[in-house]
């Protein structure tokens, strides 16, 4: 009896041994994110919905906007006093930083207007291309602009000034979404250019690594 219990024990064993095997060449192996500074990595990457939006030059961005290229991504709007343009400058330091990586992994800069009553084509346009001639702007409806803001977590909202008219407060992070279409990663405020961009090549090897 106590040899036939050897027998059944050592079998499981073997048979133990071979699932986690068998486990093993069949799964993927998973990638850790990588150690960022100031980026929150999202994995899996998040999925991002076709934004109802037009470009600068008024042309919609459609389903397949996203894809094929990477990324960042800012909510703002063209008569933000301080915010904005810093960023933009901030983001324009970072492309030229970036620029030794292969044109498939260099980023585009997108700048999503949370006011489109006053951001009209007219103004977004030479707004964006004033900090990089490839900046890109969107604008939509309220509705559309409610959703695309829905879609990437960012609040934002309309305040009344004193001496009449409005401003408006707003999230100040910046959004990395791939090449797949997926928001990769959150970059929280305060931006930094190099920051930026160490994180940027991090997030970048970590996702590309994993196709």
């Amino acid at each position: 009896m106590a040899v036939r219990s050897s027998k059944i024990f050592a079998l499981v064993i073997v048979a133990f041994a071979a699932g986690l095997l068998l486990a093993r060449f069949l799964a993927p192996d998973r990638v850790e994110p990588p150690q960022t500074e100031r980026a929150t990595v999202f994995s899996p990457a998040r999925g991002v919905p076709t934004l109802d939006l037009l470009d600068q030059d008024g042309r919609p961005l459609g389903a397949d906007f996203f894809a094929g290229h990477w990324t960042l991504v800012f909510f703002g709007f063209t008569q933000c006093p301080d915010v904005c343009p810093t960023t933009l400058a901030t983001l324009a330091q970072v492309v030229r930083q970036l620029g030794d990586l292969p044109p498939d992994q260099q980023p585009r800069v997108l700048l999503v207007s949370v006011d489109p009553e006053r951001d009209t084509q007219d103004i977004l346009a030479p707004y964006v291309r004033f900090f990089d001639p490839a900046f890109l702007g969107a604008r939509g409806s309220l509705e559309a602009t409610a959703a695309a803001a829905a879609a990437f977590g960012v609040p934002y909202a309309r305040v009344a000034l004193p001496e009449g008219g409005y401003t408006l407060d707003h999230g100040s992070g910046i959004f990395l979404v791939g090449p797949q279409g997926g928001n990769e990663a959150y970059l929280s405020s305060p931006h930094d250019a190099a920051t930026i961009a160490r994180d940027y090549r991090k997030v970048v090897a970590w996702a590309e690594g994993r196709r």
